[in-house]
């Protein structure tokens, strides 16, 4: 028989019946599409998909969509869903420029991590204190984030030389930087357009040409969060409270205070992602400058499996099809419908080999409809080019969702002393 305890308590999720993808598999697979890629790059003669700028500026849009993700992560490891994202990135991006221009951009930095804690901290208070349910008040949270921005805006920016009600002066630069040496010999060895060897030639060298200081931050917050959480008694703590808080309390941990903190550096994250958009991206504050990479980052936190190397994977594979609307579009995009179907082809063939006659059928038909918009134009609409980045998201969505395994407690409320 069933007791009011027994309810409050999280249920426990089956883990996902797929096996494991181990790191060997994972490196194969990258392997496997990057031959592909070259491919079809050499069919297509789109040499755009791997040069230099093209993953130089996609490293640069996936930063903050990353960060957005590691902010996700990190709270809802401690149990708490936080749609509050883009709204903590809204306030990452306003006080990022708001003492940016006045201070220097370090110290907007700094404030745009401010500016997504405080998000963070109000969120932590409804979800963590108060149980309002995690969904309402993220979506609260986005909400005043528009708002508050809007009203501060009319009184920081609007009488001030360069600014607007609705944009910033603008923002002292933090500089970019090469690898001198390295750099230039990726790129000449990218526009060579040898199969395999240019393309990873462009893939290493966007990873070392024109970079921002804090991308390289960006960068290193991802193996920091994986030592963080899964090498540290602190995220030991962290984590058992995501995925049982009745067993945590009992061996001593606050919850309360390792969810307050989850949230509090979920929001940090967030806010540096803001900031990131509104110093390094733009250089100034703009209206409407997330442009819904809070949701994305989300998304690549769920794609990743809450883990901080799948999400990095996935943060780069939106930042790589966003970067397609801003070099060469429409016959990029175009190429890459090419690879998409010889991928389904694969897919297909996986399908049937797996005795899995109707799902193979759907597959098929895709590819065939793909196959044919490939070779009945030269390139995709410009509407296309731009809603790419979230046809991909919903892609990946929906091809990992077998394998997904939240944390079991996310989003369930939390009582102190419920287990007693």
């Amino acid at each position: 028989m069933s007791t009011a305890t027994d309810v409050n308590k999280p249920t426990v999720q089956p883990r996902p019946t797929g096996r494991r993808l181990s790191l060997a598999k994972v490196m194969i697979g990258v392997a496997g599409l990057l031959v592909l890629v070259s491919i079809v790059r050499l069919i297509t003669g789109a040499d755009g998909i791997t040069s230099v700028g093209q993953m130089s500026t996609a490293l640069k849009l996936a930063v903050p969509i990353g960060l957005a993700g590691l902010g996700g992560l990190w709270a809802e490891r401690a149990g708490v869903v936080n749609i509050g994202l883009e709204g903590m990135m809204i306030l990452g991006t306003w006080f990022g420029a708001w003492a940016g221009y006045q201070w220097g951009p370090w110290t907007g930095l700094l404030m745009g991590i401010v500016g997504g804690a405080i998000g963070g901290l109000i969120h932590a208070i409804a979800t963590v204190t108060f149980k309002v349910n995690h969904i309402v008040s993220g979506v609260a949270i986005n909400i005043l984030a528009i708002g508050a921005t809007r009203y501060m805006s009319t009184f920081a920016f609007e009488d001030v030389e360069g600014g607007t009600s609705k944009q910033s002066p603008p923002v002292e630069s933090l500089g970019n930087f090469s690898i001198p040496g390295l750099s230039t010999w990726l790129d000449s060895l990218n526009e060579k357009g040898w199969f395999l060897i240019s393309d990873i030639a462009g893939l290493l060298g966007g990873a070392v040409t024109n970079l921002s200081p804090l991308t390289v931050i960006a960068i290193a917050l991802v193996p920091f969060t994986w030592w963080a959480l899964w090498r540290t008694a602190f995220g030991l703590r962290l984590r058992s409270c995501g995925e049982h808080p009745v067993a945590a309390e009992s061996l001593g941990v606050n919850v309360y205070k390792y969810k307050y903190l989850a949230v509090i550096i979920s929001g940090g994250f967030a806010g540096l992602g803001g900031a990131f958009l509104s110093i390094v991206s733009a250089s100034f504050y703009l209206e409407g400058q997330t442009g819904g990479r809070g949701y994305i980052g989300l998304a690549s936190m769920i794609s990743g499996n809450w883990m901080p190397g799948g999400l990095a994977m996935s943060a780069g594979l939106f930042g790589y099809t966003d970067s397609l609307n801003l070099r060469g579009g429409g016959v990029n995009v175009h190429a890459l419908l090419l690879l998409l179907a010889i991928l389904l082809v694969i897919a297909l063939g996986w399908q049937l080999w797996s005795k899995r006659y109707v799902p193979a059928l759907i597959t098929s038909v895709i590819a065939a409809l793909v196959l044919v918009w490939y070779l009945m134009t030269d390139e995709v609409p410009s509407q296309f080019v731009t809603a790419t980045p979230y046809v991909a998201t919903l892609l990946v969505l929906a091809l990992s969702a077998q394998r997904l395994r939240m944390p079991k407690a996310d989003g369930l409320p939390y009582y102190k002393g419920q287990g007693k």
